[in-house]
């Protein structure tokens, strides 16, 4: 086993309708605005970035940010990550009914930051946890955010 190597599986079922969430999820550059766990997005261009994200444990996490897949029609974001963090994200947006859908997110990285690379076997049910707990605030987010737009 691969103890820096993680496969992380959000399903968020959301109270809007998948194009206005896929619309929000698009937006990298609002991530901060409503997932408070990500701490900034920096633009490098129209498809990248630099994101540094941070959860309850006191360390950040910052990665380049390069848009893959983006396919409104089929509800798919996906993104390669490299620095901290590498491999790739992926959103995908369903319909549930006519308000409402299931935002199904996956991340498949291996982790790179030294330090992490170092707990790796000790930390790795913590850091799992503090994922989780990232998950959720993000789901609240976007929640609370598509009822204000």
């Amino acid at each position: 086993m691969d103890w820096n190597h993680y496969r992380f599986r959000s399903l968020w079922t959301l109270s809007a309708p998948a194009p206005a969430v896929y619309r929000v999820l698009e937006r990298i550059d609002d991530y901060p605005l409503w997932w408070p766990q990500v701490r900034d997005v920096t633009r490098l261009d129209d498809t990248s970035g630099i994101v540094t994200i941070r959860s309850l444990l006191p360390y950040d996490l910052t990665s380049t940010v390069r848009e893959g897949r983006r396919d409104p029609e089929t509800g798919i974001l996906e993104v390669g990550l490299s620095g901290d963090i590498d491999g790739w994200a992926r959103w995908t947006v369903t319909r549930l009914g006519p308000h409402g859908c299931l935002a199904h997110y996956e991340q498949e990285v291996d982790v790179r930051k030294p330090l992490l690379r170092l707990l790796a076997v000790p930390g790795r049910p913590v850091f799992r946890a503090n994922h989780a707990l990232m998950m959720r605030a993000g789901r609240r987010g976007l929640a609370a955010r598509l009822e204000a737009v």
